[in-house]
């Protein structure tokens, strides 16, 4: 017998530590090659670590919560040339007296055939079909019972479709994947709920509550408390908020995607928010820019990457799009969708997640009215957008019903003065309320 040790691995250039947010293993598991051990978090982007070798795990030094150092050591594995762990194997594949990693019985649910999901039925079948051959040897037998029991034991998915799966009730043993070597996605653990399977609903009852749950604060959610709070406290903010006339907007969006051609995502406002703010930026340099104070230099950008910030399961991250000065509307609004299905199916790469110069934010239909958004730091801007409502507005001669958003924005006060946030938005203002002329190059 041998013995691996997994270790912290650079995660990025510069990190020198990372969070763990999940151990998928405990000690005295069995593991296969190429099987996920651990997960840990830097900078918004989570890695996954896989085990460099089939075995048993005999030593784990980190816990859910813990900060690691680049390079220490988090599992240790016994490797070896697996006969002492071969009739173990075996026993949890048919489910004979082997227990899973929470300690519960694997013994296969003796359910009528009518009663199985399709995929169970599926395996069932497949299980009847099989035949021992008593000649046979026990070593490819074991490399089999491996593979079937990792396959239903411990299913490849990101640590955001798990813990969607876990809100949900939902084993993902049962679930199939529909991603590259059988990865289950989000939408396959939707798919699975919408085809019947329910949590079951709790009723409350009519005494009172008193009960407390405590929630480690951990992970991407950590990670998003420190940052704000960070921000909030060295960032002197200034915030300008101004209602825009977005009724033509609004007819030229309708007409666009009316006529738009087959293949091209439905455009929102967003992406003509962002072909003005690259309009506006070649006027306003120092709002596409980045301040490194502990330096006290600023870096201002010729190019937009704009940055997006995206409402995910596990809390709000900010997506970048880059060069944005170089895209069609079609291109900005097919990245941005790019972008936020990565995001929300736990895809995205700490690349995608780093390098914007200036951000945007919305709410969408939930917007409200104002808002006062926390800067992206090391940004110096932040660009707001609130929900729309019909107002009347005085048209010179009467009121009109017109379709009003605010743009709520922040301002790092230590670099951008007031005025010229005022003259920013104002100009913003002014291409979103004539359209036409974002696709004006003057």
């Amino acid at each position: 017998m041998s013995e691996r040790v997994i270790k912290l691995s650079d995660v990025g250039e510069g990190v020198a530590e990372a969070e763990i947010v999940e151990l998928m293993v405990k000690v005295g598991e069995l593991v296969r090659e190429g099987e996920v051990l651990v997960a840990v978090m830097t900078d918004k982007a989570t890695v996954e670590l896989p085990s460099p070798a089939d075995g048993r795990v005999s030593w784990i030094g980190c816990e859910v919560g813990q900060k690691a150092a680049v390079g220490s050591e988090l599992i240790k594995i016994e490797v070896g040339d697996g006969a002492d762990t071969t009739p173990e194997i075996a026993a949890r594949t048919e489910g004979v007296a082997a227990t899973d990693r929470y300690g519960e019985q694997l013994q296969r649910p003796q359910q009528p055939p009518s009663t199985q999901e399709p995929s169970q039925l599926a395996a069932v079948e497949s299980e009847r079909s099989q035949t021992v051959d008593p000649a046979s040897s026990i070593v490819p037998r074991a490399a089999q019972s491996l593979t079937q029991a990792r396959s239903t034991d411990r299913p490849i998915a990101a640590p955001a479709v798990r813990a969607h799966a876990r809100d949900h009730g939902v084993d993902l043993r049962f679930v199939r994947g529909s991603g590259p070597a059988g990865r289950i996605l989000r939408e396959d653990v939707d798919a699975y709920l919408a085809g019947g399977v329910q949590t079951q609903a709790v009723v409350p009852g009519s005494a009172a509550n008193t009960a407390v749950e405590e929630i480690k604060i951990i992970g991407l959610r950590r990670r998003i408390a420190q940052r704000l709070q960070d921000t909030v406290r060295r960032i002197p903010h200034f915030s300008y908020i101004e209602e825009v006339d977005v009724t033509d907007l609004e007819a030229l969006r309708a007409d666009i995607n009316e006529t738009r051609k087959s293949g091209r995502p439905r455009l929102t406002v967003l992406p003509f928010l962002m072909r003005a703010l690259v309009m506006v930026l070649r006027e306003f340099p120092q709002m596409n820019a980045r301040f490194d104070d502990s330096a006290d230099i600023l870096h201002r950008y010729g190019g937009a990457h704009i940055g997006i910030a995206i409402q995910t399961p596990n809390g709000l991250v900010v997506a970048v799009v880059r060069h944005a000065e170089a895209r069609t509307i079609w291109d900005c609004a097919s990245e941005v969708k790019r972008l936020t299905e990565a995001a929300r199916s736990g895809t995205i790469t700490r690349e995608e997640l780093t390098g914007s110069t200036i951000t945007v934010t919305s709410l969408g239909a939930l917007g409200g009215i104002a808002s006062t958004p926390v800067i992206n730091s090391p940004e110096v801007a932040i660009v707001g957008v609130n929900k729309m409502a019909i107002k009347p507005v005085w048209r010179g001669a009467a009121f009109e019903p017109r379709k009003i958003m605010n743009l709520s924005s922040s301002f790092d006060h230590r670099i951008i003065d007031g005025w010229d946030a005022a003259q920013f938005i104002q100009h913003l203002r002014s291409l979103l309320e004539a359209p036409a002329k974002i696709f004006m190059e003057t």
